[in-house]
């Protein structure tokens, strides 16, 4: 393993690859018309309960953060089974973070390291 020239951060890391630009991504996969869709008509939904034009109730809900993507979209499957039984009284939104953004020591979270090694 290379050592850091700073001793006490980053003691456990081998490489740093940065991420490709959002952009890449967007080329390379690009949202569908039905994506597009359910995303806007999520945020008006989301946007009435704020501004307290819908009587509903926004609950945002997920995993810390994700370590195994199976095991997250099983998550989000069952999330989406219950927003279909409860959808008339709550906007169920799942939220979920790819990265530990307070986190200094230890695993930086997927889109870091999703080796986890």
């Amino acid at each position: 393993m290379k050592q850091s020239s700073d001793p006490v951060s980053n003691l456990n890391l081998q490489y740093n690859v940065p991420l490709p630009a959002t952009a890449y991504f967007r080329h390379v996969a690009p949202r569908t018309a039905e994506q597009q869709q359910f995303v806007v008509e999520s945020r008006g939904k989301i946007e009435s309960i704020l501004k307290r034009d819908s009587d509903r109730f926004l609950l945002i809900v997920g995993p810390c953060s994700i370590n195994d993507p199976k095991a997250g979209i099983e998550y989000a499957k069952r999330l989406a089974k219950l927003r279909d039984q409860v959808g008339d009284q709550i906007e169920l939104v799942m939220r979920v973070y790819f990265e530990k953004p307070r986190t200094n020591v230890g695993w930086k979270g997927l889109v870091m390291d999703p080796a986890m090694d």
